[in-house]
């Protein structure tokens, strides 16, 4: 994938893949934690709240595949 600085795979890593993918070929290691966490409800994912209020992410793909690079940088470059 070309410009490369937007595709990483991390095969090696004991996690790979760390969400349940149906392609580990295009699974982008890139944001290993994902930078959108943190927004909450405004991420632009799949996530759930626990009873306990914790976001679990773990049905969320959108930081591992490719095409969603630009949707994840504009996202952090909204004013906040």
């Amino acid at each position: 994938m070309e410009p490369s600085y937007r595709f990483f795979s991390n095969r090696a890593c004991k996690y790979f893949p760390c969400h349940p993918e149906p392609s580990p070929d295009e699974f982008n290691c890139l944001f290993c934690f994902c930078p959108l966490y943190a927004l909450g409800k405004e991420c632009g994912g799949i996530f759930e709240y626990s009873d306990k209020g914790v976001k679990f992410c773990m049905d969320c793909h959108l930081p591992h595949m490719p095409e969603y690079y630009d949707h994840i940088v504009s996202k952090l470059m909204e004013p906040r």
